[in-house]
């Protein structure tokens, strides 16, 4: 095999007599087998020399890349006792595990180094080589590119920490740090790992090969991969950026709000931890790349204003009896709190008449049709339509104006004077055509729109001028009829600045809007609705009302306003307006109607 020949001693052996006569080598050569036997004759023995000389030097090319870098070692050995035919790593495709040695561990020098060859090949993304120096070359070195193409950062760092939890002279194991940063991605995944050790058979010190290599938290049937995201929940927030998903009331209003067109909500990336398919583990989310996006879109809702609402409504329904609250800014329409109880949406969705809240439009029409809030209207004990009417206040009062009317809330001065001086329709059509109830709103969400049909007899006329009969209207609704009046003009309100309005088809008079005013301004302070409002300054005005329920507790009905602030507020079977809506509505004007 190996002939005599001046040729042998320079293909690619240089100093192999050097070698030969080292007894370093010598040594080294016998750590792998025994000499060849010499002949008695010189030629044999010159021979024979020339075959050791080969030996020594593969073991000592083996020895000196072992000692500057393990996986050059392995391959130089895997070549020659492999015949060359290696894959990946230079073991072959069955990929059988490293037969280990059993005389001694790795001491933990040996460990050290090893450790130091695997983490710098694998952070080089040399990841043929990271695989070699482990007893499972195939398998490491198939997942380390799994794991590098599936979660792909643009680059790797691998620190060694020292010693790792569990680490002895038996079992040596080494803690080290992955750093990994990925493209457009400020933030870095860092993590720790341990490596383990033992001795090959050819007495090398490898890492012991598991899943938990590239991750702690990986294990056999599990993988790591970069996966969308779900998209971002769309969660509105109030007009100032706040949370508004912790109120109770706006739990099932909020997911109602969809996002505007073009807002351009994009799904996020993360690096996920999955389960085997099929075992119904949920994924793992290891680290964000990027964060799902979602549009923001600040509602008109004030959180502050909204925690008030919830408040007011909660102790009025604490005996069970539902109830809702909404604030208005009418200078814009701008709906600020929203609140209710029963878990019925009833502030925007609900129909119920609203009692005498709605003087406040039958009011406005007698003004129009010429009658002055100085006009006696006398309030009489009861009157007929020929219905039978009567008042919660007991008597005759044959010298009250409109005015005295409105602020003691007499039912039969209005039926009286709405048969005298209203058409059939003329209610309806004041309330539609200057307050805006009965257009189809778009506020947002869905809501209901006002009902004030036409009456088909006196009797109906007469309950609709006093706010009951077939009219059906909601928190929402009177809240807006507060505001309208306030500002003199009605603006529909809305929860987002992008909603369609609706415009009235006609204004309010501005000589009505003033005498409106004055005439809630005089119940706030002087009629029915002075308890609940008292304390309060600025601009002020309100109406009570109060309707019957076939036999059951009256229904509470209360509309105010403070300077910009508009609130209508229901209690059903909360009994007088003045007493569970006026306290629910004065405990939010306190809390928002200072500017």
């Amino acid at each position: 095999m190996f002939e005599e020949h001046p040729k042998d001693r320079h293909d690619g052996y240089e100093g192999f007599d050097q070698l030969a006569d080292d007894d370093a080598a010598h040594d080294r050569y016998d750590q792998y087998g025994p000499y060849p036997e010499e002949d008695d004759d010189g030629g044999s023995r010159q021979r024979s020399t020339k075959r050791r000389i080969v030996m020594v030097a593969a073991g000592g090319v083996f020895a000196a890349l072992l000692a500057v870098g393990g996986y050059g070692a392995y391959n130089v050995v895997s070549a020659v006792s492999d015949g060359g035919s290696s894959t990946g790593g230079g073991h072959q495709a069955s990929d059988t595990p490293a037969k280990v040695k059993q005389t001694s561990p790795p001491t933990a020098e040996q460990a050290e180094a090893a450790a130091k060859e695997f983490l710098a090949a694998w952070g080089r993304g040399d990841l043929t080589a990271a695989g070699g120096l482990t007893d499972r070359p195939e398998t490491a070195r198939a997942a380390l590119t799994a794991f590098h193409d599936q979660v792909g950062p643009r680059s790797l760092t691998l620190t060694g920490t020292g010693r790792a939890p569990g680490d002895s002279p038996s079992e040596p194991a080494l803690g080290f740090r992955v750093k990994a940063e990925f493209e457009g991605t400020p933030d870095a995944w860092e993590y720790d790992g341990v490596l383990t050790f033992a001795r090959s058979e050819d007495g090398r010190p490898v890492v012991r090969w598991k899943p938990s290599v590239i991750h702690p938290q990986l294990t056999p049937g599990r993988t790591i991969t970069v996966k969308a995201l779900p998209n971002a929940a769309f969660k509105p927030a109030d007009r100032n950026g706040r949370p508004l998903d912790a109120f109770p009331s706006l739990r099932a209003v909020l997911p109602q709000i969809t996002p505007p067109d073009g807002s351009g909500a994009a799904p996020g990336r993360a690096v996920m931890l999955s389960g085997a398919s099929g075992t119904g583990t949920e994924p793992e989310q290891l680290f964000v790349l990027t964060p799902a996006s979602a549009p923001q879109v600040r509602l008109t809702l004030d959180a502050d204003l909204q925690q008030a609402a919830e408040d007011a409504v909660k102790q009025q329904s604490a005996n069970g009896n539902p109830a809702s609250l909404v604030a208005i800014q009418p200078s814009t329409g701008n709906i600020l709190a929203m609140a209710y109880s029963g878990g019925f949406n009833r502030a925007v969705a609900g129909g119920q008449a609203p009692g005498s809240t709605m003087k406040v439009i039958t009011s406005a029409a007698l003004l129009e049709a010429g009658v002055s809030p100085d006009t006696v209207v006398p309030c009489k004990a009861t009157t007929n339509s020929p219905r039978a009417w009567h008042n919660d206040e007991p008597g005759d009062f044959p010298s009250y104006t409109l005015a005295d009317d409105f602020s003691h809330s007499c039912n039969t001065g209005f039926i009286d004077k709405g048969l005298e001086k209203l058409q059939p329709g003329t209610l309806g059509k004041v309330a539609r055509e200057q307050f805006g109830l009965g257009l189809e709103w778009h506020i947002g969400m869905p809501s209901r729109d006002a009902t004030v049909p036409t009456p088909g007899n006196k009797d109906e006329a007469a309950a609709q001028y006093i706010g009951q009969g077939q009219i059906q209207v909601n928190s929402l609704l009177m809240a807006s009829v507060a505001a309208t009046v306030q500002n003199g003009t009605f603006r529909q309100p809305v929860l987002r600045d992008d909603a369609k309005r609706v415009t009235a088809p006609a204004k309010l008079p501005a000589d009505v809007a003033r005498d409106l005013r004055a005439m809630m301004a005089k119940t706030a302070t002087q009629g029915t609705a002075r308890t609940p409002m008292a304390g309060l300054s600025g601009q002020i005005g309100a109406k009570t009302g109060t309707v019957e329920a076939g036999g059951q507790a009256n229904n509470s009905w209360f509309i105010a306003y403070r300077n910009d602030l508009a609130v209508a507020a229901e209690v059903e079977g909360g009994g007088h307006g003045f007493s569970a809506a006026g306290v629910a509505a004065a405990q939010v004007l306190k809390a928002g109607g200072k500017g």
